[in-house]
């Protein structure tokens, strides 16, 4: 079995590996890189995943960053089964219609531009038209159901606990008299997190492909999250201002309903402070979890026996149109907003930071990973002003931080899940995380368990067998470069000393030819830290 690591290697995007045996050759996964426009041209080098070629694919669960070059595969010519369960396939259609219309809208704008210098058009990753030819080659799969997809290999999903529908996948590969176990973890969830189960427990496999997003840290106190909201909410409603909360449409947003429902049941929650769900996403998967009640942990669906209905509040407003949104702001009161993306990088959300972030009296509440270079991630990490919609916007608002939200296990929590292995024999493959959580939580696998433990490289080939790495291959275009130090405390700091000076002779008029060296200088500071980092 040779397994490529399409992306999710080294980063916490893109996750994809292709798996090549006598019998088949298929995806774990299929994930669109986001982040900075470096990464995301990976997207469209969709060749080397050889759609045509393909069997079948397995997909995890149905965020973006594991879901979203699906349409991209069938637009190149996957014509094959996907599979996965039945939560999954329907907040799939949602996500994808939802990510087919921005590369369109991005497609459109970069035409636009393009149009008046002269150039030529291009084309958009993916359509919604390809998104509908998409939809029909879903095949759902049961929790604890072992399928075929072709002969020689056995597939079974078991509930990861990350997301409602969430899997961990388990794939043995009959060759010859011998078997071998590959376990696909997705994104692993948290023990006692709010709507989902705790993740099963599996059986032990030859090699296991383990996320660690949070490898080199813990998450706080779950029983703080409550409080911590709390206070949030009290803070902006006794300064008359409005609590913005930036969340993921998908899972996040419905976890802050339930919490403000329980804050609401504690008599915490004003009960004159509307709680508007500003994001047409959240508000279409929400009803999708309303659909699939069977999925939910023991404590949730015992509040729907006795008639409640945690996803509900009294005060609680959808606004799907647009009209709606920005009604929110021009309307003066305090309020909790929740509006996507959980990033902050696009979306309403902007909006309402804009309106929201120079008022002393408002919150923002941070409930989840906020990427490396996200406007998210600078406010969390004490910017004084950021840049919305081309205006400087002051950070007077108070920022609140609580990561017990987070879906991702922390590293206790990873730790736990590994121990119940017998792991004597298990090789473990670490991907889904930053390489500072990766090389401290190989280091933690490594001491506490005894295990051997690899980290690989955007498009590393392994080929595996039972209890054995037979060879291991890094390409050429993702070796890392060696450091040149002399280079890095020398030319580098003249280059960037030029290209200050080139910025600051620029006339006002050439704004294009600022940002070009602008964006150059950033690329050029931002390699130079990461090659220090490896000191």
């Amino acid at each position: 079995m040779k397994v490529t690591f399409l992306g999710a290697a080294q980063t916490v995007t893109g996750s994809c590996y292709k798996l090549e045996c006598d019998s088949a050759r298929f995806l774990v996964d299929a994930g669109m890189f986001q982040g900075n426009k470096e990464i995301e041209k990976r997207n469209y080098t969709t060749d080397r995943y050889d759609p045509k070629k393909l069997d079948f694919i397995l997909i995890t669960h149905a965020h973006i960053d594991h879901s979203g070059l699906l349409p991209r595969l069938v637009k190149k010519g996957f014509r094959g089964k996907i599979y996965t369960s039945e939560p999954t396939r329907d907040l799939l259609e949602i996500m994808l219609l939802d990510s087919a219309h921005i590369q369109e809208m991005e497609a459109e704008y970069v035409n636009r531009k393009r149009s008046r210098r002269g150039g030529g058009e291009v084309e958009p990753l993916y359509t919604q038209a390809d998104v509908e030819k998409t939809l029909p080659l879903i095949e759902t799969i049961r929790y604890e159901d072992a399928f075929e997809p072709v002969a020689g290999i056995t597939v079974r999903f078991r509930d990861a606990g990350h997301i409602l529908g969430s899997a961990f996948i388990r794939i043995e590969y009959q060759h010859g008299e011998k078997t071998t176990s590959l376990l696909f973890s997705g994104d692993l969830g948290r023990p006692a997190q709010l709507i989902v189960n705790d993740p099963a427990v599996a059986k032990t496999p030859d090699y296991l492909f383990l996320e660690s997003t949070y490898g080199n840290r813990n998450h706080k106190d779950d029983s703080n999250s409550l409080d911590e909201l709390a206070e949030a909410v009290q803070y902006s409603y006794s300064h008359g201002e409005k609590v913005v909360i930036p969340a993921f449409a998908v899972e996040r947003s419905q976890q802050i309903i339930y919490s403000l429902f329980l804050l609401y049941k504690q008599g915490r929650l004003p009960a004159d402070m509307p709680v508007f769900l500003d994001s047409p996403m959240a508000i279409r998967a929400t009803e999708v979890f309303r659909k699939h009640p069977e999925y939910f942990d023991e404590t949730t669906r015992n509040y729907l026996q006795n008639g409640e209905d945690p996803l509900d509040l009294p005060n609680l407003k959808f606004t799907l149109s647009t009209a709606e949104s920005q009604a929110i702001n021009s309307t003066s009161g305090p309020a909790v907003v929740i509006s996507a993306s959980g990033m902050a990088t696009a979306g309403r959300i902007k909006h309402h930071l804009k309106h929201n972030l120079w008022r002393p009296g408002a919150s923002v509440v941070f409930v989840g990973y906020q990427g490396v270079g996200t406007p998210g991630r600078k406010i969390v990490g004490g910017a004084s002003k950021i840049r919305l919609f081309g205006e400087d916007v002051a950070v007077k608002a108070r920022v609140f931080t609580i990561n017990g939200f987070s879906g991702h296990a922390g590293q206790s929590e990873l730790l736990g899940w590994v121990r119940r292995f017998h792991a004597d024999r298990m090789k473990v493959f670490l991907v889904h995380g930053e390489p500072v959580a990766q090389q401290a939580f190989a280091e933690l696998l490594k001491t506490e368990l005894a295990l051997e433990v690899h980290v690989p490289d955007h498009l590393e080939e392994v080929t595996l067998e039972p209890g054995r790495i037979l060879e291991t291959v890094r390409h050429a275009e993702q070796a890392r470069p060696s450091v040149d130090w002399d280079f890095l405390v020398g030319d580098s700091s003249r280059l960037m000393q030029e290209l200050q000076n080139r910025v600051s002779g620029l006339k006002e008029k050439n704004w294009v030819e600022q940002t070009e060296i602008r964006d150059r200088l950033m690329t050029v500071n931002r390699l130079m830290v990461e090659l220090i980092s490896e000191i």
